[in-house]
């Protein structure tokens, strides 16, 4: 099966998955976002592992922040997370690696940071208050994020002609780009529309952040793969490449949005 088939088979399979769990939230969730945390930081620290990597540590350290993010929200999730530097530390201490401790330790609260951090503010999104307006704010972001990926891969494929970031990611355009921010902004426009959530000028600029941040997400993801020589992070999702890759757009603009939300409303 060809790389553009089977990211359509992985998407119409697991998506609408995916949407039930985050609708149903709670420990669904979070067991979702623990699982998807595990596997990520499992593929970066495999394809990092030159850099020798904590892995003990950064797993202990995005779980927490995932644990800390559902039970008591923005405050215990940056105490869970902040548990990975004095873990990471301690496991250095004791290891035998001739690593350095920057590059070791860096490595290691990298992953945490990205990863466990990023899922962690999908949690927060779904837990706004109320619970209708917090639903309805993760299914605006996490449908913005996936319909303008999968646009600009479309539109990139079809007409793209003009490279948007040649040396990191040759197969992005601007013409790509460009077709997923309109989607990027006009899915929260149309999810808020008859709302009283966000108005409109809000749900806009809510779309604009997203159709930055995403692209961002998936730009640092290509560097980092860059820097460590490998095309995909892994093959767990066929054409979409291992989970880090499908959820390199999401990790940022999860962040983003939920302060972008916080200071909207």
């Amino acid at each position: 099966m060809s790389s553009f088939w089977s990211r359509i088979l992985v998407a119409v399979v697991g998506l609408p998955v995916v949407l039930y769990v985050v609708w149903l939230g709670g420990g669904w969730l979070f067991g979702l976002a623990a699982v998807a945390a595990t596997l990520a930081l499992h593929e970066l620290f495999w394809i990092a592992r030159p850099l020798r990597p904590l892995v003990l540590a950064g797993y202990a350290g995005a779980l927490l922040a995932l644990l800390g993010a559902w039970l008591g929200g923005p405050v215990w999730m940056t105490g869970g997370f902040m548990t990975t530097l004095a873990l990471a530390f301690l496991l250095k201490g004791i290891s035998q690696t001739r690593q350095s401790v920057t590059v070791a330790v860096g490595a290691t609260v990298l992953g945490a940071a990205w990863v466990g951090l990023g899922l962690a503010h999908v949690l927060l999104l779904r837990a706004i208050p109320p619970a209708k307006d917090g639903r309805l704010a993760i299914f605006a972001v996490l449908l913005a994020v996936f319909a303008s990926d999968a646009v600009a891969y479309f539109v990139g494929r079809l007409i793209g002609r003009h490279r948007l970031a040649p040396t990191i990611s040759p197969g992005k355009t601007w013409e790509g780009l460009a077709a997923g921010t309109v989607v990027a902004v006009l899915v929260p426009f149309f999810a808020f529309y008859n709302s009283d959530f966000l108005d409109v000028w809000r749900s806009l600029v809510l779309g604009g952040v997203i159709a930055v941040a995403a692209p961002l997400g998936d730009l640092f993801e290509s560097a980092v793969k860059r820097d460590l020589d490998v095309k995909d992070s892994g093959r767990l999702l066929a054409g979409h490449g291992g989970m880090l890759d499908r959820l390199d757009s999401h990790l940022f603009a999860a962040v983003a949005s939920y302060y972008a939300i916080l200071a909207l409303t």
